[in-house]
Parts: C-alpha cells; sequence; structure tokens
C-alpha cells in the first residue's frame, strides 16, 4: 500500500506549531503506542501519522481544500440495451441520472509522499442495525439528509414509513462497519456508519487511487475515515477506492461487488458439500485446542464421593447429592465442572487422565454455528438434513448462497433469511432480511452464517396477544462418544414472542425473536411444560405432542450421530473422561410428507455449551443432581431423563 511517489525527496513532515520539538516527540510517541497497530492493521503508511495527529488533535477537515464533487449527468446511450439501463439505475449513486464523482481540485495535484496527504472523513451517521429505524424516526433531519444523500427521490411528507424502507434498504450500498475490540458481548456488536457527503460520494475501482480505512481516536472517543492516495494525483483526476478491498478471489469479490455492480449467478451451483478434512484441522489449530492422548476409562469405587471443582453459581447452590462435594482446590478434584472451555486435553490426558470433564474436546463442531451446519450435512448431503434450516457460511459459500438466493427469487419463492453471527447468543447481531445487499455486506462485520428464515412457523395462541412464535429449549446430556450414549432431559422449556407474527415488520424484535428474559422492560411470557402440552394439542388437535417430541428427538440422535461418527478433528472426540450437557434450541415449521399430508417438522436452531440452568433450578431442583448422577454415577434409572442412544 506504500505507493511509491517518484525520485523528488519528500517535503519535511511539519509537526504542531504550538509544541515544542520535545513536546511534539513526545506527543506523537504517544499517539504511535496507543493507535500504531490500529493503523498499522489498517496499512496507513508511518510517513502520515504525524499530520494525522495534528489534524485529529485539532479536527482540521482540509478535504474541500484539495478536491471536490462533480455532478456527472448519466447520457443514456441509444445503442444501450435493457440490462445496462438497469444496471446504471443500481450505480452507487440510486435515484435518478445523476451520478457524483470525487476529483483531486488543488492546482498542483496530490502526491502521496507528502505527510500531509491524509484526510478526515466525518461520519453522518453511526448505528447499529438494530436501532436503525429508531434513530430515522427520532433524530431531527436525520431521515431528510440521508434520502439526501442517498439520491433517494421521496414524495410526501416526512418522517414516513415508506421513505423510512428506502432508506434501510439502500444504507448498504453506503454502509461501512468496525467493531470496538473490548467491551461486553453488547458493545461489541458491529458498528455500521455513512461517510459524509464527501466520502460517500467516492466511487468505486478496481484500480483504486486512494485507500480508506475507519479509525477510532480514543481520546475524543471519535470514529473518523482516514483516507489517503495509493499513487500521484493530477488536478482533475478521479478520488476511487476499492468497495472489495482486500479481496483478490475474482469470484468473490463479484458477488462482494453485487449492491453496485449487478450480477447473475444463476449458473453458478448452489451445492455445499461438507468441507474438506482440512477445514476442520484449520479450526481446531484457530481454537488452540490441543487433542488428547489415548487413555482407559477409569473406575470409580461404587461408594466413591466424587470431589467437584466448579466456578458455575447454579452446580454451587442445587447439587446436594451424597456423593459428590465440593473442593475449592482445582488440584484435588475428581471432576472439573467448568464455565470456560478447556484448550489443554493432551497435557489433562498425560497428568490427570482420571479427572472427569464437562466437556469434550472439538465438541464446537456442536456448538458453532457454521460447523454444526457442515457436520449436518453428513446427514442427507450437500442440501443439509430436513431438520436443519438451510445455512449457508458467507466466508466460504458467499457465492454458492448468492446463486441459491437468486434461484429462489427467479422461481417467485419466499426469500426471508436470517443473519447471525457464527459464535454469539442471546440474539446478538442477528438480523432477518429480505436484501441480498445487506447479507452480502454483512459479512464484512464478523464472521456470519445465514440461515433460511422460518416463514411458516408453527404459532401458539397466547390468549393475551394472538398467534406468536415460540421456540423450545431441551438439554441434552453426552455420556459418551464411543459408544454414544446420549440422554435428554424429560423437561423442556419454552419461549415466546410478545407480537402476533407475520412476514412484516423485519425489525420488530417482539415479532421475530423469542429470546425475551435479557432486557428488564421487556414481557417475558412463562409457559411450563406440563401446562404447554395439554394446551398445545387443544390447539392442534391431530398433532399429539407425543408424536411431535419423536419427531425431535430422531433429530436429535442424528445430529449426535453424524457429529460422532468421525475421529477427532472431523467429530467429537471420544475422550473417556469427558461428559457435557448442552441445550438445543428448536422451533416447528409446517412442511408436507410425500403423500400431501401437512407435518410439524423439527428445525434445529442452535446447540448450546453450558447453558444458562437457572430456570431449570428454580422448578426442578433436582435437576443437577440427576445430571451428575447420570453423567457421573452412569445411574439414570431414578433421574429425569430420557436415554436417546
Amino acid at each position: 500500500m506504500d505507493a511509491d511517489a517518484g525520485s523528488e525527496s519528500p517535503p519535511a513532515e511539519r509537526g504542531d506549531p504550538g509544541l515544542t520539538p520535545e513536546e511534539d516527540a513526545r506527543a506523537r510517541a504517544e499517539f504511535a503506542a496507543l493507535h500504531g497497530p490500529a493503523l498499522r492493521a489498517s496499512g496507513v503508511p508511518e510517513r502520515y501519522w504525524g499530520r494525522l495527529l495534528h489534524k485529529l488533535e485539532h479536527e482540521v477537515f482540509d478535504a474541500g481544500e484539495m478536491f471536490g464533487i462533480m455532478q456527472v449527468q448519466e447520457v443514456e446511450e441509444e445503442s444501450e440495451g435493457e440490462e445496462a439501463r438497469e444496471a446504471r439505475k443500481k450505480q452507487p449513486n440510486p435515484g435518478g441520472e445523476l451520478c457524483y464523482k470525487v476529483i483531486v481540485t488543488s492546482e498542483n495535484g496530490l502526491q502521496a509522499a507528502d505527510p500531509n496527504s491524509i484526510f478526515l472523513i466525518d461520519h453522518a451517521w453511526t448505528c447499529r442495525v438494530e436501532r436503525a429505524r429508531q434513530q430515522l424516526q427520532q433524530v431531527p433531519g436525520l431521515l431528510h439528509r440521508m434520502a439526501n444523500l442517498m439520491g433517494i427521490e421521496f414524495h410526501g411528507e416526512l418522517p414516513s414509513t415508506e421513505a423510512e424502507d428506502l432508506v434501510l434498504e439502500e444504507m448498504w450500498r453506503f454502509n461501512q462497519t468496525y467493531q470496538l475490540a473490548h467491551g461486553t458481548a453488547e458493545e461489541k456488536v458491529p458498528v455500521w456508519y455513512i461517510m459524509d457527503e464527501f466520502g460517500s460520494r467516492i466511487q468505486h475501482s478496481d484500480t483504486p487511487s486512494f485507500a480508506t480505512a475507519p479509525f477510532f481516536y480514543m481520546p475524543q472517543q471519535v470514529a473518523y475515515t482516514l483516507l489517503w492516495p495509493l499513487r500521484d494525483l493530477d488536478t482533475g483526476e478521479e478520488v476511487t477506492r476499492d468497495f472489495a478491498y482486500g479481496e483478490a478471489d475474482p469470484l468473490i469479490r463479484k458477488c462482494m461487488l453485487l449492491p453496485w455492480v449487478p450480477a447473475d449467478l444463476l449458473d453458478f451451483s448452489s451445492s455445499t458439500p461438507e468441507p474438506p478434512d482440512e477445514h476442520y484441522q484449520a479450526i481446531l489449530e484457530e481454537n488452540k485446542e490441543k487433542l488428547p492422548l489415548a487413555i482407559s476409562p477409569v473406575a470409580y469405587p461404587c461408594d466413591h464421593v466424587f470431589k467437584v471443582y466448579t466456578d458455575i453459581q447454579q452446580v454451587l447452590s442445587h447439587l446436594t447429592h451424597p456423593r459428590f462435594t465440593f473442593t475449592q482446590s482445582e488440584a484435588d478434584a475428581d471432576i472439573l465442572y467448568n464455565f470456560s472451555h478447556f484448550k489443554d486435553y493432551r497435557k489433562l490426558s498425560q497428568e490427570r487422565p482420571s479427572v472427569l470433564l464437562n466437556q469434550f474436546p472439538c465438541e464446537n463442531l456442536l456448538t458453532v454455528k457454521d460447523c454444526l451446519a457442515s457436520v449436518a450435512r453428513r446427514a442427507r448431503g450437500p442440501e443439509g438434513p430436513a431438520w436443519l434450516p438451510r445455512t449457508f457460511n458467507l466466508r466460504t459459500e458467499l457465492p454458492q448462497f448468492v446463486s441459491y438466493f437468486q434461484q429462489r427469487e427467479r422461481r417467485g419463492q419466499d426469500n426471508h433469511w436470517i443473519c447471525k453471527p457464527w459464535n454469539l447468543a442471546r440474539s446478538l447481531d442477528t438480523h432477518i432480511t429480505r436484501s441480498l445487499h445487506s447479507i452480502i455486506r454483512h459479512r464484512e462485520s464478523t464472521p456470519k452464517v445465514v440461515s433460511k428464515y422460518i416463514e411458516s412457523p408453527v404459532l401458539f395462541l397466547r390468549e393475551d396477544v394472538g398467534p406468536v412464535k415460540f421456540d423450545v429449549r431441551y438439554v441434552v446430556l453426552l455420556r459418551s462418544v464411543k459408544p454414544l450414549r446420549l440422554f435428554v432431559y424429560d423437561v423442556f422449556w419454552l419461549r415466546f414472542s410478545n407480537r402476533p407474527f407475520a412476514l412484516d415488520d423485519l425489525d420488530d424484535y417482539e415479532k421475530h425473536f423469542t429470546v425475551m428474559n435479557y432486557d428488564p422492560e421487556v414481557v417475558l411470557k412463562q409457559v411450563h411444560y406440563d401446562e404447554f402440552i395439554p394446551e398445545f394439542e387443544k390447539q392442534y388437535p391431530e398433532f399429539p405432542w407425543r408424536s411431535v417430541q419423536a419427531e425431535i428427538f430422531q433429530a436429535f440422535t442424528e445430529l449426535f450421530q453424524v457429529a460422532c461418527a468421525k475421529p477427532p478433528p472431523l467429530g467429537l472426540c471420544d475422550y473417556p473422561s469427558s461428559r457435557a450437557v448442552y441445550a438445543i434450541d428448536l422451533m416447528l415449521k409446517w412442511d408436507n410428507r410425500p403423500d400431501g399430508k401437512r407435518m410439524m417438522q423439527p428445525q434445529i436452531l442452535e446447540v448450546n455449551f453450558n447453558p444458562d440452568c437457572e430456570r431449570a433450578c428454580r422448578y426442578h431442583p433436582s435437576f443437577f443432581n440427576d445430571v451428575f448422577s447420570t453423567l457421573y454415577l452412569d445411574e439414570p434409572s431414578h433421574c429425569h431423563v430420557t436415554r436417546l442412544v
């Protein structure tokens, strides 16, 4: 990225005139220590850092001295075909025939070697996606400014729902993103921003003249975009950037540029076979997980009292079985029941093979969403099993997804999708959309999967609200991989939406999501399983819960069979000292059997490691006694569990 600027010696870097040389040097050193890693990661050449510090401290926005925005009237060629005319309508500045370009207006052009050739671009709008509509409604002038910036022609009064919808669709051609590295899970959710009118007018080029990068200036807690040249430019030359910067693969670039450059991928196969073995090996290395050595199963005397070391308060409060006692010494423990993931199973297998655990090596194949989808394909081939929504990994399967989306669009099929991070819980950074552009752009934030949104869920009639979505959580207990021994807890838990379901208002959280227990201001509807079953059977008399549950258990069985069928890192590791508790969240959707009869098809949504068992403990105080008896004493017969395998 560090462009060669010719043979002339570069101008002397101008420090801050208000400081002594010593103070200036100290300020620069502090700036480099604080921001150097981020600047290097973004490829900002060090020759610009001194002037950048000055511009940040004094809020110098001097791009107007070097650049101008030019309006270009797009002339419709007579020979131009319909496709080309449609393509032009979808240029980066939609709405009318006007196109904007940013050009160098400085008489002397612009030299890449000049330390002053770095510029701050302000951000016109910064938001997290789930708050976008609310901000458009509440921030004075924002909707009007965004509509103007995006070239959206609107009629009638603002704000209007129609104008909001247009801006929320169009913003994916203008959005950029960054993520805070520190803070709570909520604070780490990606932030999306739109550059001001100057930054948003910079067009795409495969051979860009400039680079841009988001930059968070810590002393003022303000985010800007930095703009700097990749080569010398003459007066009148255009300022461009690469909208797919950093991606070399032509097919992926084609997909990434779809929001601005229409492309047809209908002929590309949407088939997603299971990834090669190297994919799983890379995940193992990325997780820094060391597989255990082979050990023999440990046999404890039948009256042995197990010492349990745990950092999970629910276990400490509710495990009362006489065969278990707690120790505060990890070194003395027979059972390590930890909240966080073990990494070094090798060391544990060498030094303490008799210590029992509450997790399996390579269990991320179940608990991380992209791995769950790829492992599940072992059950029914590249399209995946009927019990898992069709899912694509946006990092590795983007062209396949685009092709599948366009095929469904051409056939007139429902195209609602849900975009989820690989590894976040509680519906954080999870978005429902019909917009292909939105999904493609979400790929630029955190690693995500996109799954077919269940457009025909089985609903539950809430007397206080109407027919709502619901999901079901089962707790499964994995005793061993070889042989596969799997149990399910006899009680299940339910979560409900708070508003009647319909395929609209996709950003209405309480209509489309069921996780309500993390927001104190939101109503949390509680229905116990033993109240739910008779009410469900009253609403759906043709579908006794016993037969619905049999289908659910069959799905669980198939999932664990395929997840344990291959050796690690392609499958869960057969480590004799491992046991585990997982929560499986699922919904039911309407489908048709081969004979045309309607059926309720279970849809597994996710598998959670070390789930929150607060409700289980509150309503079923023997929960952890049952879990520990089943997993560590091999005494499931008097527990509230059913053996699946």
